[in-house]
């Protein structure tokens, strides 16, 4: 009776010991077959990266940069905007790179805003230009006026070129360009000033901020998700992805000025802050 119990108790704890065994090697060998199809989408991907999408992206700036100039030239702007919605989409149609929009209802049509975005990749340019449905002129270094086409054609569309390394001048051109932001034309702002490495929404600069105030317009903020996966900053490594926009309440400027203008700006990146994935 007893040997009978041993050799029960024996038989049980081999069935345990090779039901665990099995389950780790097939948790293991599912791992490892997971891993193999993620390498594997990887490569393949590669070769779609550098064959298809890079050209694509040459030939849609070429193509809709030289349309945008002729369309401004002979109709409107605001006309020649169209075809950077275009070109937005298309690239990030082909990436692909799918856009979920949230609050758009806290656009009012024809009502000019100071956009204030967070910055993770070039793909945060795509998510904008192309889902955003507002009428803006994007503030932008220098350096990219001298890209062929794309540079001539936002200079036409009256984007804002701003030289970084020379305060003065760039207070100046700032200034200038204030007249343009009327009758809902916004303007759109990175207010970190670059592209974040890891995420996390770096300090603001006052530019934006000081804009909005000037003129007595209300900030827009917008939190962008989603877009350093497809393309991190520093890195050719684009993958396919989705991305998230939030478009905030807007913000009235009334009650601040240049002696407050810190809680403003630390208000406005709480709000974008407090939707970051």
């Amino acid at each position: 009776m007893r040997s009978g119990n041993v050799n029960k108790d024996f038989l049980e704890e081999y069935l345990q010991r090779y039901s665990d065994d099995r389950r780790r090697f097939s948790n293991s060998l599912k791992l490892f077959v997971e891993k193999s199809e993620d390498w594997i989408n990887r490569t393949i991907y590669q070769f779609y990266k550098w064959l298809f999408i890079v050209p694509l992206l040459i030939t849609t700036t070429l193509l809709c940069g030289i349309s945008a100039i002729i369309v401004a030239l002979l109709f409107s702007k605001r006309a020649g905007s169209f075809c950077g919605v275009a070109w937005a989409r298309i690239n990030s149609f082909f990436t692909p790179m799918t856009v979920n929009v949230v609050g758009a209802e806290n656009i009012e049509p024809g009502t000019s805003y100071v956009i204030t975005s967070n910055h993770q990749s070039h793909y945060d340019i795509f998510v904008l230009y192309g889902w955003l449905g507002v009428d803006f002129k994007w503030v932008m270094k220098k350096e990219l006026e001298k890209v062929p086409v794309l540079g001539l054609a936002c200079k036409v569309l009256g984007h804002i070129y701003i030289d970084r390394s020379h305060t003065k001048s760039a207070v100046e051109t700032i200034n200038a360009a204030k007249t343009k932001i009327v009758n809902g034309t916004s303007v759109i702002f990175f207010p970190e000033g670059t592209r974040s490495s890891d995420g996390k929404i770096q300090p603001f600069k006052k530019g934006a901020f000081k804009f909005a105030i000037d003129l007595g317009i209300p900030i827009l903020p917008v939190t962008i998700n989603g877009t350093r996966k497809v393309l991190p900053k520093g890195s050719l490594d684009l993958m396919p992805g989705g991305a998230t926009m939030i478009i905030h309440k807007p913000i009235s400027v009334k009650d601040y000025n240049e002696e407050n203008m810190n809680e403003l700006m630390d208000k406005t990146r709480m709000i974008i802050n407090t939707s970051l994935d």
